[in-house]
């Protein structure tokens, strides 16, 4: 199991190869290509690679594939027997990535291709 620890949008976040996730609104287009370099930890069947504060030689590559806005948060604020009502809603925006493989050094560890499952021939009758 490969797995790294980015920071972006001020947030830490574990990623994998081959999910996606969202994360803070970055400025990038959909179907580019974006390098994350602010690699805190690496994973990997060799053992773990902890940065000081990052890792220099660490990226993950990724995908951008949408730019959207979350679930609706409502913020209400009241004082009992004052009048005091105040309604307020956010929507915060975000960049949806698809991890697509992580390298350390001269290494680059991605989803593994798993082969088609093959056709069955089904007998004539």
């Amino acid at each position: 199991m490969v797995y790294a620890i980015i920071e972006t949008g001020g947030k830490q976040l574990r990623v994998e190869p081959g999910r996606f996730y969202d994360v803070e609104k970055l400025e990038a287009e959909p179907e580019s290509v974006l390098d994350i370099t602010q690699v805190l930890l690496v994973r990997h069947d060799d053992g773990i690679v902890i940065g000081q504060p990052i890792i220099e030689d660490a990226t993950v590559h990724t995908r951008v594939l949408q730019h959207g806005k979350a679930k609706k948060i409502i913020i209400y604020k009241m004082r009992p027997k004052k009048g005091y009502r105040r309604k307020k809603g956010h929507r915060q925006q975000f960049t949806r990535l698809m991890v697509e493989t992580i390298t350390l050094g001269d290494q680059s560890f991605s989803l593994p291709i798993t082969e088609q499952t093959p056709q069955v021939d089904t007998p004539e009758s």
